[in-house]
């Protein structure tokens, strides 16, 4: 199936481009979240007759999130789990985590934009992992996974 994109996908295409893509991807995904419209002769006019719109529009989203990237400098987010002698821990520590520990700190992230590489921590230790603040902007944020001090 034929879309005209209207946003910046990953791993897809930019604003405006024309691409052909699977038709569940389109129907259950693109289209209903806005990302994405269906190549028609009418939408290929509408989306010239507002494209300046739509790419100000993205401009401007671009922006936002390079400010809120910003804040991020220099941020640990320190997690406390059951560990072992030897450091490994008692389940992991998942994205849900960090972007729970994120909100705690005030930053509204969705745990869909923690990009965690290597999958989930099993140690104990700092490292550094990416938010996804936007498709163009990443921010580098420090997770600290502590032992959990046993009280008696």
């Amino acid at each position: 199936m034929q879309v005209i994109l209207m946003e910046k996908v990953g791993n897809l295409g930019s604003l405006g481009d024309l691409v052909n893509v699977k038709a569940g991807y389109a129907r259950n995904f693109l289209i209903p979240t806005g990302k994405a419209k269906r190549a028609t002769p009418m939408a290929l006019k509408e989306f010239e007759a507002k494209r300046a719109e739509l790419e100000s529009a993205a401009a401007e989203k671009l922006a936002v999130a390079q400010a809120y990237a910003e804040k991020f400098e220099g941020v640990v987010v320190r997690i406390e789990r059951k560990a072992g002698v030897d450091g490994r821990l008692f389940g992991s520590v998942s994205n849900f985590d960090i972007a729970d520990g994120l909100r705690i700190l005030g930053f509204a992230v969705d745990k869909s934009d923690v990009r965690m590489a290597a999958g989930p921590l099993k140690m104990i230790g700092e490292t550094e992992l990416q938010v996804a603040l936007h498709s163009d902007v990443l921010a580098t944020i420090t997770v600290s996974v502590v032992a959990e001090q046993f009280k008696i």
